[in-house]
C-alpha cells in the first residue's frame, strides 16, 4: 500500500469533518449497518447483546463508533505522513488482546469496513464520490491488517508457549 497524495488526504480530511457535524446519528447508522449486514454480530458488542433496538442514546455505542472512525481517519494521515498505517504499539497490542478476547474473525472486519463505507455514502448524500469511497477504504485496510497481524503474531505466541 502506498501512501495518500495531498487531494486523498483532503477528501479524508474534507469528508471527517463534515461526518463530525453530525456524529451521533452516524455511530447510530454505523452500527443499524452492522447488524443489517450480519445480525450475529450484534451479540459482539455489550451495548448492543441484550437490546431488542439499537440503543439511541448510549454512550458505549457512540464512544465505539467514534474510536472506529477516527482510527481510520488517523490511519489515512499515517498513510499520507509516513506512506503506511502506522500504529502506537500499546494501541495495537490492545485492540489485538480486545478483539482476540471477542472472537473477531477476518469476516468481521470485512463486515465493519461495509458498514463504515455504507455510513460514510449515506452521510455525505451527494457530496460522496467513488475516490471518498477508495480513500477511507485504503485507511481501514492498512488498520485492519495492522490489527490483523498483531493478533496473529499474539495467538502464535501463545500457541508457541503451549
Amino acid at each position: 500500500m502506498g501512501g495518500f497524495s495531498e487531494n486523498e488526504e483532503a477528501l479524508i480530511r474534507i469528508s471527517w469533518e463534515e461526518l463530525m457535524q453530525n456524529f451521533p446519528h452516524i455511530s447510530l447508522r454505523f452500527f443499524t449497518s452492522i447488524v443489517e449486514i450480519a445480525p450475529e454480530a450484534k451479540d459482539m458488542f455489550s451495548f448492543l447483546r441484550d437490546a431488542d433496538e439499537i440503543p439511541q442514546n448510549n454512550p458505549l455505542l457512540r464512544g465505539h463508533a467514534m474510536k472506529v472512525f477516527k482510527l481510520t481517519y488517523e490511519s489515512a494521515m499515517q498513510l499520507r505522513e509516513k506512506g503506511e498505517v502506522v500504529v502506537e504499539d500499546t494501541l495495537l497490542k490492545y485492540l489485538s488482546s480486545v478483539h482476540i478476547k471477542n472472537g473477531i474473525l477476518d469476516t468481521h472486519f470485512e463486515v465493519l469496513k461495509e458498514a463504515l463505507l455504507k455510513t460514510i455514502k449515506e452521510a455525505m448524500g451527494d457530496r460522496w464520490s467513488e475516490d471518498v469511497n477508495r480513500v477511507w477504504a485504503a485507511a481501514y485496510d492498512g488498520l485492519a491488517t495492522a490489527v490483523k497481524q498483531e493478533m496473529k503474531e499474539s495467538i502464535d505466541g501463545v500457541l508457541q508457549i503451549l
